[in-house]
């Protein structure tokens, strides 16, 4: 080990940096933020340290480093870029055997600054050792994708029990299980849903029983996004980490589902026109069910569980029985479709609103209010509107809107596979036909379409 790992605490405490540019305004922040008094020393500074010292947020000192401003700091880091000027302040810090951080030149450091996530009070620090900086922050960005904001607050939430679970158990051994349990059940999941309050009550319960709450089943209804896997948000690829059982869509891309658990039970619920594999009525029993049984249920939806995704019907029924579950929205296919194919959704220069609508309702009609869609100053997203592609664009025109009006076909959006057909109302059905366009397909209607030939920037 090349490095001793340790934290500092610099609160209130003189710091010093060395330079006046980008680099030393970083280190400059790094340190602000652990609450230390920062001096800084540089003939000149960029316009961010400028601003702090105007402001009074850190003491600047306009000239040349001398060996003696080392006196007094309990840390100091050369951040300029002349090489003699940094080895100065390496040595005349070395000499007070003051820690001392020379910004990419390890041979001249006495600590190095680590790659760092911060959940405050939790603190996670990476590093290479002054190898390859930028390996740590790959590494860290993956780290990001796993660990919850909330770390911090369940920290300071455990802080202020620890004094009465000492007192509670008589052994370390017994504290340390009850910590365990607690860390790795209810109260940790509700606090990282959000639910404070009720994971402070389910905490002072289990100190006052003396025994950690029992592992309780729950619902991650979880939007996939359109297709892409890097579409997908940190909290969904945290919590398809989690399940025990997965109950998924047809829209749910082979990229998105070999991101969950490997060890999960997968169940099929796809829904195709005229073909539900499962019934939505059995699907909202079926999360119940798995749920009282103690399991961690993923119901992993394309786009979003919000828009046509009958995502509220499903929380209906687990709030009816009191089934926990936490919602996460994903990028809807109007959304990601569009970026993808280029068609901005709003354009100051063409529209300035967009309606999403879906053909096929319930009951399995299709009775829109066509006099407001077919308004010529907005962009109209189809979902699910391919089999009427004909019917669709027969009622636009019908109700006012020009034949000639620019329409889009995006096929399997964001994926690989994607395709793009441009048209207009009067040559969209015909496209279907020519082209052997497949669900799923989103279409987009509105003068937006134009800058497709433009902004085409995605071309797997």
């Amino acid at each position: 080990m090349k490095f001793l790992p340790i934290f500092m605490n610099v609160e209130g405490q003189s710091c010093l940096v060395v330079g006046g540019g980008q680099v030393a305004s970083r280190k400059v922040f790094m340190l602000q933020r652990a609450n230390a008094r920062v001096t800084v020393i540089s003939p000149e500074l960029c316009s961010e340290l400028q601003s702090h010292a105007e402001a009074g947020e850190i003491e600047y000192l306009a000239r040349e480093f001398q060996p003696n401003d080392v006196n007094g700091r309990v840390v100091i880091i050369a951040a300029t870029n002349n090489r003699d000027v940094n080895r100065l302040v390496s040595e005349s810090a070395s000499e007070k055997g003051i820690p001392v951080n020379v910004v990419d030149d390890p041979e001249l450091c006495r600590f190095i600054t680590p790659s760092i996530i911060d959940r405050s009070p939790v603190q996670i620090a990476i590093s290479t050792g002054g190898a390859s900086p930028v390996l740590a922050r790959l590494l860290r960005a993956r780290l990001e994708t796993y660990i919850p904001a909330a770390y911090g607050r369940l920290a300071m939430l455990v802080e202020s029990f620890r004094d009465r679970v000492k007192q509670r158990f008589s052994s370390s051994n017994e504290i340390r299980r009850f910590w365990e349990v607690i860390l790795a059940g209810p109260v940790a999941d509700k606090l990282v849903a959000g639910k404070d309050s009720e994971a402070r009550e389910l905490l002072e319960q289990a100190v006052e029983g003396g025994e950690a709450p029992d592992m309780q089943g729950e619902v991650f209804l979880v939007g996939a996004g359109p297709g892409d896997p890097e579409l997908l948000t940190f909290r969904a690829l945290r919590l398809m980490q989690q399940a025990d059982v997965v109950v998924y869509d047809r829209l749910v891309s082979q990229g998105i589902m070999d991101l969950v658990r490997r060890d999960a039970e997968f169940i099929y619920a796809g829904k195709e026109r005229d073909k539900h594999t499962i019934p939505q009525e059995s699907i909202n029993s079926l999360l119940v069910r798995l749920a009282k049984q103690g399991k961690k249920v993923l119901r992993l939806k394309g786009g979003d569980p919000f828009i046509f995704g009958r995502g509220g019907e499903e929380i209906e029924t687990l709030m009816e029985e009191g089934v926990p579950f936490q919602v996460v929205p994903g990028i809807t296919a109007a959304a990601g479709c569009a970026s993808y194919a280029g068609i901005p959704l709003t354009h100051r220069d063409y529209v300035q609103s967009c309606m999403f609508v879906t053909g096929h309702l319930k009951d399995g009609s299709s009775d829109l209010n066509w006099k407001a869609i077919s308004h010529p100053n907005q962009t109209i997203v189809f979902y699910m509107g391919l089999h009427s592609i004909g019917n669709l664009c027969n009622k636009l025109i019908e109700h006012g809107m020009s034949e000639s009006m620019p329409a889009a076909l995006v096929e399997k959006g964001t994926s690989p596979n994607q395709r793009v057909h441009i048209g207009t109302l009067k040559t969209l059905p015909q496209l279907v036909q020519e082209k052997k366009v497949k669900p799923p397909t989103l279409i987009i209607v509105g003068e937006v379409v134009k800058l497709h030939e433009k902004l085409n920037w995605y071309r797997p």
